[in-house]
């Protein structure tokens, strides 16, 4: 079974991958109810959606009325203003047929004016603890995406006390400095605060290449080879300060959840030497989604 770990000051122990379920988003309910019972085989008590996630929230709400009490249960909103914030987190809890998410998280937290915005009068963050303190969420969030994410994390964390924090974590994206700096210092913030840190795109190889040909599951392409996603999946968890949300690839997020199983297993769920983790680099042609200019955003 995948380990688990304190989530964050939230007292929950969440298995220490987290299943993203955007890969929810276009599937049949049938679909949808497999991978969802595949979580509980490997022992995955965490289920990570968002209110943008196509009909995610619609697949994953029939199958929670049998499943609630297994897992803690986190959506997002990408609305700034106070209205919009609480509007779509009522949606979410319908769709989601519950009346209580464990985790509402503002999603994607970066640009500045927007965060203006959500941290001023009238905003989202002051609409969404005070949901919290009516019970339509037990805790808040901040997530977000690119180069600049964690440091406005550091600076969200200043205004707020948020419970959680999500960015892009993975050998090849610390391979920049200063985005590597920037997460050092984070997690040393989150560790000394106790809030949890989530982390994504840790199995990506690349952006697709334009010429690519078939279909394409996520974004992004993730790593295939046994090999190198192996040891992209230990590398994430060789941080027992991180939880790894998995790819919205459904084919290769199962075999995320194999893996970390067979490695918790055999006691191997420990960092590879980077001189390994540099050549998977260089023989998968691996490279950050995002580089703070050009491909910054997705």
């Amino acid at each position: 079974m995948i380990p688990t770990a304190p989530f964050g000051r939230t007292g929950h122990e969440s298995s220490r991958v987290i299943f993203g379920a955007a890969g929810l988003a276009s599937m049949r309910q049938e679909r949808a109810d497999q991978v969802l019972d595949l979580l509980r085989r490997h022992g995955v008590n965490h289920i990570d959606t968002a209110a943008s996630y196509g009909d995610s929230e619609l697949r994953i709400g029939p199958w929670m009325a049998g499943h609630r009490r297994e897992f803690f249960l986190a959506t997002k909103t990408d609305q700034r203003t106070g209205d919009g914030a609480r509007a779509e987190l009522e949606r979410s809890l319908e769709r989601l047929q519950v009346d209580q998410v464990d985790l509402i998280q503002l999603h994607n937290l970066v640009e500045p004016d927007e965060w203006d915005t959500a941290h001023g009068p009238g905003g989202a963050v002051a609409a969404l603890a005070r949901a919290r303190d009516e019970g339509l969420a037990r805790f808040v969030g901040v997530t977000g995406h690119g180069t600049r994410i964690a440091r406005m994390h550091i600076r969200s964390l200043e205004r707020y006390p948020f419970d959680s924090v999500l960015l892009p974590y993975s050998y090849v994206a610390l391979t920049d400095d200063a985005y590597r700096s920037d997460v050092e210092e984070l997690r040393g913030v989150c560790a000394d605060r106790g809030v949890a840190v989530q982390t994504i795109k840790g199995v990506a190889r690349r952006r697709w290449e334009p010429d690519h040909e078939g279909r394409m599951f996520s974004w992004y392409e993730p790593l295939t080879e046994e090999g190198p996603l192996r040891r992209a999946v230990r590398w994430v968890l060789g941080d027992p300060r991180v939880f790894l949300d998995t790819t919205t690839d459904a084919g290769v997020m199962a075999r995320v959840l194999a893996i970390a199983d067979e490695e918790a297993a055999t006691g191997t769920l420990t960092r590879p030497p980077d001189a390994e983790m540099a050549a998977d680099v260089d023989d998968e042609g691996m490279a950050p989604l995002f580089d703070g200019d050009a491909i910054e955003r997705i």
